[in-house]
């Protein structure tokens, strides 16, 4: 059974970001969110894949998740070197059901998938911005009740592992 991991770079409000853009540009995050997801299965919502300036993240297998966007019609609209490389499902549970085999899948984004994934995933991978972003349209959903089990602190920044509560 695939562990579901989640990861996200968030400011001290949980704000993850606005108008379909990264809230903060740290090097050292994209750096870890690589080393992180390389090799592994990568899960995103169609506005995150939309942001993603060159389509699918290489070495990665790419999964969106939408309602609108189904294989069929993912020709319209969309040029044919963005859309190589990805699958679509219409859910996260039809996602994670074609990937159950795998041993790690990452859960990348955005608010709507964060909000759904949070409530059945293992470990939650979160750079922890200190600031708080002036604008912001869009948020990570409370991790209360996540134990906290590695931090790695950084100027202005850190790197956290959280791993969900049994009980």
């Amino acid at each position: 059974m695939a562990k579901i991991n989640i990861i996200a770079a968030i400011d001290n409000n949980r704000a993850i970001g606005y108008q379909n853009k990264l809230l903060f540009h740290i090097d050292e995050d994209m750096k870890h969110f690589k080393q992180l997801t390389t090799g592994h299965t990568i899960v995103m919502g169609r506005r995150t894949f939309e942001s993603l300036p060159n389509g699918a993240l290489p070495h990665r297998r790419n999964i969106v998740v939408s309602t609108t966007m189904k294989q069929r019609e993912l020709a319209e609209g969309y040029s044919y070197h963005k859309l190589q490389g990805i699958e679509v499902f219409s859910s996260l549970t039809e996602a994670l059901a074609a990937c159950a085999n795998e041993e790690d899948i990452y859960i990348i984004g955005g608010e709507k998938i964060y909000q759904q994934a949070i409530a059945i995933a293992h470990r939650l991978y979160l750079t922890i911005i200190d600031a708080t972003a002036p604008n912001a349209d869009a948020w990570f959903p409370s991790f209360d009740g996540w134990l906290l089990k590695e931090e790695s602190p950084r100027q202005g920044y850190s790197f956290r592992v959280y791993e969900k509560v049994k009980g």
